[in-house]
């Protein structure tokens, strides 16, 4: 099976970027692919809803987490509390990532040594899914260093890398 790793931009998303990321993920999910996420709101939310509406999330979707599930959906919650994302980002992450807990518990990888989400384990996080996939779809909104982080280890470890940049104010 080819893996794709979907990487994205967290904070804004828009309806350009949900049409573009769904009409790279249905294709790959027909043609038997596996879709890689790193379990964040924006693209990768949208990655892993398409997987769950299209596709076989035992066999079809990897999650790779920088801190464990219980940990992370809890770090959601705290960001809420400090008015990063609302609390209604919180609830859809959370219930998203439990319900492919649920469904498909093998598709979360969340073996971390870290134990806090921060920008070391994020960024782990992304060595991890550059080293397991066959290719890099990267969502790129406002040059976010996140992503560019993705796309410069994929790059360096010779993967297929497709980016598509976005601005949103």
């Amino acid at each position: 099976m080819k893996w794709i790793a979907i990487s994205g931009s967290w904070r804004k998303t828009n309806n350009y970027i949900l049409r573009d990321v769904e009409e790279i993920v249905k294709p790959i999910l027909k043609e038997d692919g596996g879709i890689m996420t790193g379990g964040a709101l924006g693209v990768d939310y949208i990655a892993t809803e398409t997987v769950l509406e299209e596709g076989d999330a035992s066999a079809q979707l990897r999650i790779y987490l920088p801190i464990s599930l219980q940990a992370f959906c809890t770090h959601y919650w705290k960001r809420a509390k400090e008015d990063v994302i609302s609390e209604a980002q919180a609830k859809a992450i959370t219930s998203q990532l439990q319900r492919v807990h649920e469904l498909a518990p093998n598709a979360i990888i969340d073996d971390t040594p870290y134990t806090e989400a921060n920008a070391e384990s994020y960024y782990a996080r992304n060595t991890d899914i550059v080293k397991a996939c066959d290719v890099l779809y990267a969502f790129q909104v406002n040059d976010s260093k996140g992503v560019q982080d993705a796309i410069d280890k994929a790059k360096k470890l010779g993967k297929d890398v497709i980016v598509k940049k976005y601005f949103i104010d």
